[in-house]
């Protein structure tokens, strides 16, 4: 199937895999491998530099360079006569009831963030195929990293890409859904963030992709796999995770961890801490990290500073929506060896808690 998409676990080495796919084409393969944010593009680039350095026909460009240098920018006069792009404008937005040019472009002739899907879609439909067709001169292949940070006229851009004779293969972790290239917009809004899982499955259905499941992960220790796969109810489906981590260290899997014994578990252990955003963990004086901040990074151990969305769902099992489900997977997902979450009261949970007493234990064996 020249059309497919990967769907991989936390730690189950998604990027590496496409690093490892480029090194083993032939040299005159001509491929583009698709990502959203600048951190992504520069670890592909430094991996495909030492994976894949002979490659050259092999580059690595943002999602928004996509568009603008192979929609925008070539096909812009299909639907503007004789107007060219001049720029991106990151962060303006046209005024509400614009139409026209003015919906897409400023007064400095560059391109709304905002509305640069919807003109790249909408140019595949004005130049009556030529887009599609100088698409399929230049590349043999796309791969798209971090797919699930897709959003709305993306979505439509993909399924024309489906079209094309150019091979596409998507790779991603939707229980990872908490960025997104335009979280504003309600285009698609049914396949914003986790819920992408039902654009993938209804294409599977269509017979213009295969989902490939890749449920093994190299990070996670058993106990905080087993954990994770409890975030998201039973009712999205998800494949449940392998963790290949046999490394043990005396102080492995997830915990409880009461407000008093902070300061001895910093001590004893040193995790990231990691928080939603600064009113969640108001009362711990910590040096965190908020959970999209920390996507795409690994840490031996963490400590969460849990929310009100993420305490309910310890202390009686409440379900979370997505985002929050896909935030709180990414914060327990960063560790390899421990997670231990800020919780006072445990309701009905089953984790154990730490004290200080068992890191005495520990040291005295």
């Amino acid at each position: 199937m020249a059309k497919r998409v990967t769907l991989a676990v936390a730690g189950s080495r998604k990027t590496q895999s496409i690093v490892e796919h480029c090194s083993t084409l032939p040299t005159d393969r001509r491929v583009v491998v698709l990502t959203y944010t600048q951190k992504n593009q520069q670890e592909l680039e430094g991996r495909l530099a030492r994976y894949a350095g002979e490659h050259l026909n092999v580059e690595v460009l943002g999602w928004f360079t996509f568009l603008l240098r192979h929609f925008a920018k070539p096909f812009l006069p299909f639907k503007f006569g004789g107007e060219r792009v001049l720029g991106f404008n990151f962060d303006g937005r046209p005024y509400q009831m614009a139409k026209g040019k003015a919906r897409f472009l400023d007064n400095e002739g560059a391109v709304y963030r905002s509305e640069l899907g919807r003109l790249a879609f909408e140019l595949v439909g004005d130049s009556r195929g030529s887009l599609l067709r100088r698409l399929e001169g230049i590349y043999d292949e796309i791969l798209i990293d971090e797919v699930q940070d897709l959003s709305a006229y993306d979505w439509d851009i993909v399924d024309a890409l489906l079209t094309s004779k150019i091979d596409i293969w998507m790779v991603g972790d939707i229980r990872q859904s908490v960025l997104a290239t335009n979280g504003r917009s309600t285009k698609n809004r049914q396949y914003a963030y986790a819920d992408a899982i039902n654009w993938f499955r209804s294409r599977e259905k269509r017979g213009l992709v295969a989902i490939d499941e890749s449920s093994v992960t190299w990070r996670c220790h058993p106990q905080i796999a087993a954990f994770s796969d409890l975030i998201f109810d039973k009712s999205w489906a998800f494949p449940s995770t392998t963790s290949k981590n046999e490394t043990s260290t005396g102080h492995d899997g997830v915990f409880l961890l009461r407000s008093e014994h902070v300061d001895a578990y910093m001590a004893a252990f040193k995790p990231q801490s990691l928080r939603h955003s600064v009113s969640s963990a108001k009362a711990l004086k910590l040096d965190f990290m908020n959970f999209r901040v920390a996507k795409g990074a690994t840490f031996q151990r963490v400590l969460i500073a849990p929310t009100s969305n993420i305490s309910d769902f310890i202390r009686r099992g409440t379900c979370m929506d997505p985002l929050a489900a896909s935030s709180f997977y990414v914060a327990v997902t960063r560790a390899e060896q421990s997670v231990a979450i800020v919780l006072d009261d445990p309701g009905a949970s089953t984790l154990p808690y730490w004290t200080a007493r068992l890191v005495e234990a520990v040291n005295t064996r």
